[in-house]
């Protein structure tokens, strides 16, 4: 009953995005794209949209540059099978339209075999009638993406990010499993904020049915808390999970600092970032939450390889999660393609994807792909703010299962 429920709501929400793109096919029907699907033989020219500017560039920027150390660090040891990498990265400044465009000139254009690494939920939504359906153009790695986009597998679309949803599954189950038995859900009031939150109580109750799970609203990018932990208080919760953006979850722990409150608070991997910490200060010690890739400050090989050439070819730069994030997808891409024999096309990639049943990137979960299942991975890694730095927690796991 949960699944149809879920899949109900999906459809729903997925009729105004339906009704956007269909202007954007029919407009983008004449464009020729037959170039788009060759490969060179000196490099592999692949693209992104990122957000370098507006609200989330603080994202975009990072991804950037953690995959850009990564591609120039394979190029200087000579590429991918005596190809080298060319990513053409466009600023799309979070918007849905100004992706489209992107998309009919890093295609149209720029001849890009892939999309690689971008940035966006409803941003790729918006050009995937051109790049997917008309183009054929493979987007791969994604950073961002809904449940809908893998049940079923839409074609020539992979993802390396474990979805929202289970990522709030994961911070339920954690939650509980430390005791709580008052979880209240602190979430942004926009409908992709309020589908993560609603996929705690489910989970939390399937861990401990005695579970009591509330949701508090808050109004999008406020910057005024101050009647958000009075809420709180009045809720009188055990634990608190926030599902928010960086700067509104730092908003939640300085206020929650200042009015005395201190509850154990759990996030999901958009909150788990560097900035939270800078704005939130000694507010965000304690902090719990999921990420998609190990800490930056882990030992482990893998990490200090990534923090070397993050030095080494993108210095000033912040070596933290989002460049991790980069980094890992660029290294997902490139093992990937290194099995292709032969020219790397947009169908090869394709069909390279489908096959790739095992790809261990070292900093993130390892991927398995298959023609069926086209999201690499269920997986998270527990992190915690300690001494003002985030921290790896064990390994990476996979929550349990939403039914």
């Amino acid at each position: 009953m949960f699944r149809t429920t879920r899949r109900n709501r999906r459809a729903a929400g997925s009729l105004a995005v339906l009704a956007a793109v269909a202007l954007t096919a029919n407009a983008c029907a004449g464009q020729d794209s037959a170039g788009s699907a060759g490969g060179s033989s000196s490099e592999i020219h692949i693209g992104a949209w990122l957000p370098l500017t507006g609200a989330t560039a603080t994202y975009g920027v990072g991804e950037k540059a953690g995959a850009d150390a990564y591609f120039k660090m394979v190029n200087a040891q000579g590429g991918i099978n005596g190809r080298k990498i060319k990513w053409t990265v466009k600023d799309n400044a979070a918007d849905p339209q100004q992706t489209v465009q992107i998309a009919r000139e890093l295609v149209g254009q720029d001849k890009v075999v892939a999309i690689v690494n971008a940035n966006g939920t409803s941003q790729a939504e918006a050009a995937f009638p051109f790049v997917l359906n008309q183009s054929k153009v493979p987007v791969l790695n994604e950073v961002g993406g809904a449940e809908n986009w893998y049940e079923p597998p839409r074609p020539g679309l992979f993802g390396t990010q474990t979805l929202y949803e289970d990522q709030a599954a994961a911070v339920a189950s954690w939650a509980v499993q430390d005791g709580a038995k008052k979880i209240l859900v602190v979430h942004s009031d926009p409908a992709a904020f309020v589908n993560v939150a609603k996929q705690v109580e489910p989970v939390a109750k399937k861990v401990d049915p005695s579970v009591r799970v509330d949701r508090l609203a808050v109004k999008y990018q406020t910057t005024d808390y101050t009647p958000v932990i009075s809420k709180v208080k009045a809720d009188k919760p055990d634990a608190v999970i926030v599902i928010l953006t960086s700067p509104e979850a730092a908003a939640y722990l300085k206020e929650a600092k200042l009015q005395g409150l201190s509850l154990p608070t759990y996030a999901y991997a958009p909150v788990a970032a560097e900035s939270t910490i800078a704005l939130a200060k000694d507010a965000a010690e304690g902090l719990k939450a999921v990420q998609l890739v190990k800490a930056p400050s882990d030992p482990d090989p893998a990490v200090k390889e990534f923090r070397t050439a993050m030095a080494k070819y993108e210095p000033g730069q912040d070596a933290g999660f989002l460049a991790l994030w980069g980094w890992s997808n660029a290294k997902v891409f490139a093992e990937i393609a290194k099995t292709i024999k032969g020219p790397v096309t947009s169908q090869a990639l394709t069909a390279a994807y489908q096959k790739a049943s095992s790809v261990d990137p070292g900093v993130s979960p390892v991927m398995k792909f298959s023609a069926g299942d086209h999201l690499g991975t269920r997986s998270v890694q527990r992190v915690v703010v300690k001494k003002g730095v985030w921290t790896s927690v064990g390994d990476f796991y996979t929550p349990p299962a939403r039914d």
